[in-house]
């Protein structure tokens, strides 16, 4: 077995930093979690996930810690990181939601930016060789071109949940820049499946067919989505974790290819480049469930996107990965989950 490194992991009782804990352990590396357990959804189905580490990894005793703390309590993320010295950091503890961004922004300013930079500093103070940190497709707010490219100039948010992820990229390569820590910042695209956070489509459509409920689709159901399965997002920042950023030689400020630098750090899109609309999304948990759903169409949210497509090109020339679970695939495994875990 290779050298088992030391990994921390924020956001660990989420939806991707638990799955992304059991990769890790898998291997055989030692894993730090940190997560704070908020009431933003379902406490139970944190715990949950948290329990399926420990079932998936029953002698993962001397391999394993987790600390329930938040990211912005400097003085508990700096004493942690001391105790344990990581080689390697994956922030994905963040305060989650385009909707829920429009009426509590300062949860955002607390976790996404306060939170963010208290990880900044404790790497930097730690000299921690590998930051591998999550964006979102967010970041593109109004863009129309699709797919979407990391060349591509976000600096046009239409969501504070979006403003504070772009904000995450200038901050990491604030510091890639000035301390020379690599840092990667991986732009998840539409993540669902087993363990998903309940404030997302796939978990409201799941629990409105099951209940008998009405499911709202917004923009009057023409809405497109890159759905991509969680296996392939945790198989995708798993191999970030052991591929560190450099600084490109090649790098040309008026390419503005922004996937590049000057500074040690980059930036990927991951997703399945398949975009697909969320009328067949729910048709798919129709035949799965084989329930039919009663559908509301609904105008526009504010705050929405009614399109998002990733090019993942990059990201595949760089750890030789590309997202490739199906939707179909991926419905199904997510419907049988539920099944299993909600009992119905």
């Amino acid at each position: 077995m290779k050298n088992k490194k030391t990994i921390l992991v924020t956001g660990a009782a989420g939806f991707i930093g638990a799955s992304l804990i059991n990769r890790l352990l898998d291997d055989g590396n030692y894993v730090i979690g940190v997560d704070n357990i908020n009431d933003y959804y379902d406490i139970k189905l944190k715990n949950a996930r948290l329990s399926f580490i420990l079932e998936k990894n029953p002698n993962s005793e001397s391999n394993w810690k987790f600390y329930k703390e938040s990211i912005d309590d400097y003085e508990s993320m700096i004493s942690i990181f001391k105790d344990h010295k990581p080689e390697i950091v994956v922030n994905l503890a963040a305060q989650a939601g385009v909707r829920y961004s429009i009426d509590n922004p300062f949860e955002y300013v607390k976790s996404n930016l306060i939170g963010f930079c208290n990880i900044l500093e404790c790497c930097r103070k730690l000299e921690v060789s590998n930051f591998i940190y999550a964006s979102s497709s967010s970041v593109y707010g109004s863009n129309k071109k699709l797919p979407f490219q990391e060349k591509d100039v976000v600096d046009h948010q239409v969501s504070f949940y979006g403003a504070t992820k772009k904000s995450n990229e200038v901050l990491a390569h604030s510091y890639s820049s000035l301390y020379k820590i690599p840092s990667t910042g991986l732009r998840f695209f539409t993540v669902y499946g087993p363990y998903g956070r309940p404030d997302m489509a796939p978990m409201i459509f799941a629990k409105s067919i099951l209940n008998e409920e009405p499911i709202n689709l917004f923009n009057k159901g023409d809405m497109v989505r890159d759905f991509t399965f969680i296996d392939d997002i945790t198989e995708g920042i798993f191999r970030c974790c052991f591929k560190k950023a450099y600084s490109s030689q090649d790098f040309n400020l008026f390419d503005n290819n922004l996937s590049d630098s000057s500074a040690p750090h980059r930036i990927f899109n991951i997703g399945n480049n398949n975009p697909i609309k969320l009328n067949y999304f729910v048709s798919l948990l129709e035949k799965y469930f084989d329930k039919k759903a009663n559908i509301n169409l609904k105008p526009m949210q504010l705050g929405d996107v009614k399109n998002t497509c990733a090019d993942s090109s990059l990201l595949n020339e760089w750890i030789g990965f590309k997202p490739s679970i199906t939707i179909e695939e991926g419905t199904n495994k997510f419907v049988n989950w539920y099944l299993k875990f909600y009992g119905k």
